[in-house]
């Protein structure tokens, strides 16, 4: 297939305004905060672009894409409905009290919460999480430039690997919220322009209903079979609970100039990205109609730009997919440098000034982005490996959080326990029981861990009370996220 130079141009045009804002940004950053958190001054408008960016990504649009191409609706429960749930959740649950800690890092909590000993495993977690999830968001970067050039996937990898470790490396959080932004705007433009010309290709809304196989767009499983049930749940909790221990969520929230900006720009994320995220989950309906029998269907969506975009709506639509990848996949490698710099630097260095701080989290960057590039390599399927990246979140990291937060029995011995067990019983079930969500399993585990060991420890080991940086305890009050509150928090 020829493509028209217009793609190419307006493709690369892109590629080079998202270097030159990265190194724009690099004028901001002028120590560990500013890197890692933007300063702690990130508006609402450059918040909410953030945080819906980052969720909007590879998995969103590729994964979420080609899973409706196959199984309508019910394919695409964890992505985008069990996401917007997780950004609604956050600001409801639990980015209020995280702002109050003036955290830089989840593991940071764990640590103030839990001990160190549990910020390390936390850490380690964090790491294969981010890694794992980057490389899913690269392989979608794969994809699309190998759709829209003809270069092999592995090549198109290393490249888009490459142009976000730069800019990542050059602006830290600055770069990351303000591409986010002009990220955002160009995804919701494409997104908008293809989806009502796909769907007339089709012959309209109602043709594409009428053509879609029965149960289309069904909420629920068919049957009453016990597994297909837990894997339904399963699909809501892997990203709707796992990814609120996330890095990357909370590191936006934590950016945020005051709580009721974090807060809100949760809710206002929660409803922009439901709303656009249908949209790709509509194009692959679609798709399975107008280009059925593709071997790859995370490849529907630009194949489908390509075949029935005007050359220079095509470009506007190919930037927005590369949009949606590179906003994902800058968060996934700043989550890890963040990590690395502010929690495991510490643990092996002592009294380290902020300027080494910001020198290795800096540094790192491309080392995790080398890393994630290697799983890229490996694993070719975008959803699976979003989905299993997550799963280590929720077994590992949801129950001791919610617990820390909220439960304030919640101890030392019960949280890593937790953390251990539930770990470990998602990676054994995975084996023994093929055919069983093992995190469901490793979840089960670990909020019975989190219960048992509390009760039966509670008098011995007094749980750490809840404390911000500075080591000033916080009440267990104030801390539910009162919608679209205007208080002057």
């Amino acid at each position: 297939m020829e493509f028209s130079p217009i793609i190419y141009i307006g493709v690369t045009f892109y590629l080079l305004g998202m270097l030159a804002v990265g190194l724009f940004s690099s004028k901001k950053i002028s120590g560990t905060e500013d890197f890692l958190l933007a300063g702690r001054r990130l508006p609402l408008w450059l918040c909410t672009a953030a945080l819906s960016a980052t969720f909007f990504g590879g998995g969103t649009i590729l994964g979420a894409g080609g899973a409706a191409y196959g199984k309508g609706f019910i394919g695409v429960i964890a992505d985008p409905f069990g996401a917007a749930l997780c950004l609604f959740l956050a600001g409801l649950f639990f980015i209020r009290i995280m702002r109050r800690m003036r955290l830089t890092t989840v593991v940071d909590f764990f640590e103030i919460r839990f001990g160190k000993p549990a910020g390390l495993i936390a850490a380690v977690i964090m790491l294969s999480v981010y890694i794992g999830w980057t490389g899913s968001l690269l392989v979608s970067l794969g994809f699309i430039l190998h759709t829209i050039t003809g270069i092999s996937a592995n090549t198109a990898i290393i490249i888009g690997t490459i142009i976000v470790f730069i800019y990542t490396m050059a602006g830290g959080m600055w770069a990351v919220s303000l591409t986010d932004f002009f990220q955002m705007i160009i995804v919701m433009t494409g997104l908008a322009v293809i989806t009502p010309i796909v769907i007339s290709e089709v012959g309209g809304f109602s043709v594409l209903i009428s053509r879609l196989p029965e149960g289309s767009f069904r909420m629920t499983p068919e049957t009453g079979d016990s597994i297909d049930w837990l894997n339904y749940i399963r699909a809501w909790m892997v990203i709707g609970l796992g990814n609120l221990a996330g890095q990357d969520l909370l590191q936006r929230s934590l950016s945020a100039k005051s709580e009721k900006v974090a807060q809100n720009s949760a809710y206002l994320s929660t409803i922009i990205y439901l709303s656009f995220g249908l949209l790709p989950v509509l194009i692959g309906m679609a798709g399975s109609l107008l280009i059925p029998g593709l071997d790859n269907p995370e490849l529907v969506v630009p194949k489908l730009a390509l075949n029935y975009l005007p050359p220079v709506l095509a470009s506007v639509f190919i930037s927005a997919l590369l949009a949606a990848v590179m906003s994902s996949a800058d968060s996934s490698i700043l989550a890890c440098s963040s990590v690395l710099g502010k929690n495991l630097l510490p643990m092996v260095m002592k009294s380290v000034p902020d300027n080494i701080i910001l020198k290795w989290a800096r540094l790192s960057v491309p080392i995790f982005a080398i890393f994630s590039m290697i799983v890229a390599l490996f694993v070719g399927e975008v959803y699976t490996l979003l989905l299993d990246s997550f799963s280590i979140l929720l077994v590992g990291l949801f129950v001791p959080l919610t617990a820390g937060i909220w439960w304030p029995k919640a101890n030392t011995p019960a949280a890593l326990t937790a953390m251990i067990l539930g770990s470990l019983a998602w990676i054994v079930f995975k084996f023994i029981t093929p055919g069983v969500p093992s995190d469901m399993v490793g979840l089960a585990f670990s909020i019975s861990a989190m219960i048992l060991v509390t009760l039966f420890t509670k008098d011995k080991e007094v749980a750490n009370p809840l404390k911000d940086v500075d080591g000033n305890i916080l009440p267990y009050v104030d801390r539910l996220g009162i919608l679209f509150s205007f208080n002057k928090k």
